[in-house]
C-alpha cells in the first residue's frame, strides 16, 4: 500500500470497519489471545481516555464472534485454533454521560433492549439487573454457548460527579444494581471484560464479584493499549519518514520531537516506552506535532478535583508514593494522586524494589502544557485567552533571546491588564503562577529547590542559562536579591554546565502585580 494514502483510524472504534476498510492497525491480537486463555474469566482493565480500550473491546468482540477472516495476518491467526463463535453482549457506557437517575436508567434499558430483540425476549420486568440476568440466561439457552460480556468504559457516568458527595452515590447505586448479576450467571459466562478510566472498589460497584482480575498494572499487559516505540518502530516505520519529509526535518530529529511529545507512558514497571496513540495518529495524519490529545477535552471532574483537594500546579508531578497510594478506588482517595495517575496526566517513570516506591511524573510536553494552560485561569484571568497565548509566546521570545529583563516587562504589563483573582495576597500564589507561566514556554521548571542554606523558591533552565528566581510580596526586589545572595544559592548549581541567572522579583498585593525586579549573572 502507498504510505502516501495511508488510512488513519482516527476515530474509528470498530474493529471490524478498521480491518474491512484496510485502515492502519497496530496488532495487539497477541494480548487478546493472553487475555482469553489466561484462566481468568473476569477481567478489569483501568487506561486513560483515547487510549484505545473501545477498539480493543471491539477487538475481542469480534474474536468471540469466531470473525476469523478478520484477523488473518495477525498474531492471534497464528496462535488460535478453535475459533468458537459465543453470544456476545457488548454495553457501551459512554452514551451514559452527564445523566441524571432516571436518564441512566433509561439508557442502560436502551442498551438492554437492543440485545433482547435479538434473542426474541419481550422483558417481563422493570429493572436493569433482572432483565441482564434474564438475557444472559437466555443466550446460553439459545445457543448453547456460555456468554461474553464486554463492558466498556464502565465508570463514564460516575465521572462527571466524582466530586459531588450526594450524585455520586446515587449513580453509583445505578450501576450497582445493574452489575449485580454478574456473580450470579457465573454458570453461563465464559468472560466478562471491563474497561475504565477510574478504579471504583468492587465493595461499592461489582458487588459481590470478588474474582475480578485488575491487569491494569500486569507487566504482561504493559503495552495493551496505547502505541509502544517498538510498534511505532516497526509496522509505522514508513509513516516516520513521511513525516519527517513534510516537516522537513531528518528522522532522528522527527523522532525526538515525537518522543517528547506523546511518548513517557509506562503503567507498570518495567514497561516499554508507551505513545499516547490519538496523538501519535492525529500527528501523522495532520502532519503537524499539535496538543491533540488535551485538545479533545479537559475533563472538567479533574479540573474540580484539583481544587477540591487544593492541588498548586508544581506539585502535580515529580512525587512517590508506593501502589496502594496512587492506584487507589476513586471514592477512597483522600489525594488527588490515584486520579491523576489513572486520568492519564502522571504515570509511572520509575521503581525502586527495595523500599517498593514508584517515581510518578507528568508523562510528556503535551500533557505538561496542556494542563499548565487549564489551570492558568485560576491564576490570572485574561480578558481572553488569545492574549494569554500571545504573551506566553513573546515571553518565549525574549527568553529565547537571554533577554530576561524584556520578558519579565512582558509579564508586567500582561497583568496589568486583566483582572485578578482571589488569593493573590500571598507569595505562592505569584510563584505558582510563575511556575505556569515557565512551564508553558516548554522549559524545565522546578520551585522549592533545596541548597544546603535553604531553598530557591524557583529554578528555571533553558539551553543556554540557567535562572535561580526569588519572590517578595511587599519587601522589594532588593531583598530577594539578598536573600539569594546571603544563601549563596548559586553555588548549589555549579556543576549545572550552564551560567547561572539570579532573578529577583517583588509583586505588590495592592496593584496585583509585579513592581520591580533585579536581574544579576
Amino acid at each position: 500500500m502507498d504510505t502516501q494514502q495511508r488510512l488513519y483510524p482516527i476515530g474509528i472504534q470498530t474493529f471490524a470497519d478498521i480491518r474491512n476498510e484496510n485502515y492502519l492497525y497496530i496488532d495487539k491480537t497477541e494480548y487478546v489471545y493472553r487475555m482469553t486463555h489466561s484462566g481468568a474469566r473476569y477481567i478489569f482493565l483501568s487506561r486513560p481516555r483515547r487510549f484505545g480500550k473501545s477498539l480493543l473491546v471491539s477487538t475481542l468482540h469480534s474474536y468471540f464472534e469466531g470473525r476469523k477472516e478478520l484477523f488473518q495476518g495477525l498474531a492471534i491467526d497464528a496462535l488460535e485454533k478453535d475459533w468458537t463463535v459465543y453470544p456476545v453482549l457488548h454495553f457501551d457506557m459512554s452514551i451514559a454521560k452527564h445523566m441524571e437517575k432516571e436518564q441512566l436508567e433509561a439508557a442502560l434499558g436502551n442498551q438492554l433492549s437492543w440485545h433482547e430483540r435479538e434473542y426474541g425476549i419481550v422483558p417481563e420486568n422493570k429493572e436493569s439487573n433482572l432483565r441482564l440476568k434474564n438475557l444472559i440466561e437466555t443466550a446460553y439457552r439459545q445457543t448453547g454457548q456460555k456468554v461474553v460480556v464486554l463492558i466498556d468504559e464502565y465508570d463514564a457516568p460516575l465521572l462527571d460527579v466524582v466530586h459531588e458527595d450526594t450524585t455520586l452515590p446515587v449513580l453509583r447505586n445505578v450501576m450497582r444494581n445493574f452489575y449485580s448479576p454478574l456473580k450470579a450467571c457465573d454458570p453461563y459466562l465464559r468472560f466478562v471484560f471491563m474497561t475504565g478510566i477510574t478504579k471504583f472498589s468492587q465493595l461499592s460497584i461489582f458487588s459481590e464479584l470478588n474474582n475480578l482480575e485488575n491487569i491494569s498494572m500486569l507487566e504482561q499487559y504493559a503495552a495493551v493499549c496505547g502505541i509502544s516505540e517498538e510498534e511505532m518502530l516497526t509496522q509505522m516505520s514508513p509513516d516516520i519518514d513521511i513525516l519527517a519529509q513534510r516537516l522537513e526535518l531528518s528522522r532522528e530529529e522527527t523522532l525526538d520531537k515525537l518522543k517528547s511529545k506523546y511518548d513517557g507512558y509506562h503503567f507498570t514497571w518495567p514497561s516499554p516506552d508507551i505513545y499516547n496513540p490519538f496523538s501519535l495518529l492525529m500527528a501523522f495524519a495532520n502532519a503537524k506535532l499539535d496538543s491533540y490529545w488535551f485538545g479533545s477535552g479537559t475533563p472538567t471532574y479533574l479540573i474540580e478535583m484539583m481544587r477540591k483537594f487544593h492541588v498548586t500546579p508544581s506539585r502535580i508531578g515529580g512525587n512517590s508514593a508506593p501502589a496502594p497510594a496512587f492506584d487507589a478506588p476513586t471514592e477512597r482517595m483522600t489525594e488527588i494522586t490515584p486520579l491523576l495517575y489513572q486520568s492519564g496526566y502522571i504515570t509511572i517513570k520509575a521503581y525502586d524494589r527495595i523500599i517498593d516506591l514508584y517515581t510518578l511524573d507528568i508523562p510528556n510536553n503535551e500533557v505538561r502544557i496542556g494542563l499548565m494552560r487549564s489551570l492558568l485561569p485560576y491564576y490570572v484571568t485574561p480578558p481572553c485567552t488569545t492574549e494569554a497565548s500571545t504573551t506566553v509566546a513573546r515571553i518565549y521570545g525574549a527568553i529565547l533571546n537571554e533577554d530576561i529583563d524584556g520578558a519579565l516587562r512582558l509579564l508586567q504589563t500582561f497583568l496589568g491588564t486583566v483582572l485578578y483573582t482571589d488569593n493573590t495576597g500571598y507569595e505562592g500564589h505569584w510563584q505558582q503562577m510563575l511556575y505556569i507561566i515557565f512551564s508553558l514556554l516548554g522549559y524545565y521548571v522546578d520551585v522549592e529547590v533545596r541548597t544546603p542554606k535553604g531553598r530557591v523558591d524557583m529554578v528555571m533552565r533553558t539551553a543556554s542559562k540557567l535562572y535561580l528566581v526569588e519572590l517578595k510580596l511587599d519587601a522589594g526586589a532588593e531583598a530577594a536579591m539578598q536573600q539569594i545572595d546571603l544563601k549563596q544559592y548559586p553555588e548549589r548549581f555549579v556543576l549545572c554546565g550552564l551560567p547561572v541567572v539570579k532573578v529577583a522579583i517583588d509583586f505588590d498585593r495592592e496593584t496585583h502585580n509585579i513592581s520591580g525586579w533585579m536581574i544579576s549573572q
